[in-house]
């Protein structure tokens, strides 16, 4: 129930580590954006998961204009509450 959040550039050069087992989410600022991340191991789908970005039950402070909904992979259009993750 408890959150980070921080921006990342290439102008500050910040890397943020996020531990096996975390959720975790990026929100690009500009229009044409790179993200580059590594992971612990090989992609698996069957051990993929995630919640909805906007669970209003998390409440994440998203830095978002009024009115303005982030561009989403299929994947993540039908990611569950968190009530309801598996």
């Amino acid at each position: 129930g408890q959150h980070v959040a921080a921006e990342l550039s290439a102008e500050n050069g910040r890397q943020l580590f996020v531990p096996v087992g975390f959720a975790h989410g990026f929100l690009t600022l500009e229009p044409d954006c790179e993200v580059t991340y590594k992971v612990s191991d090989v992609y698996a789908p069957a051990c993929d998961g995630g919640v909805r970005w906007d669970d209003p039950a998390l409440a994440l402070p998203w830095p978002l204009p009024p009115g303005v909904t982030p561009e989403l992979s299929a994947k993540d259009q039908t990611l569950p509450l968190v009530a309801d993750f598996a």
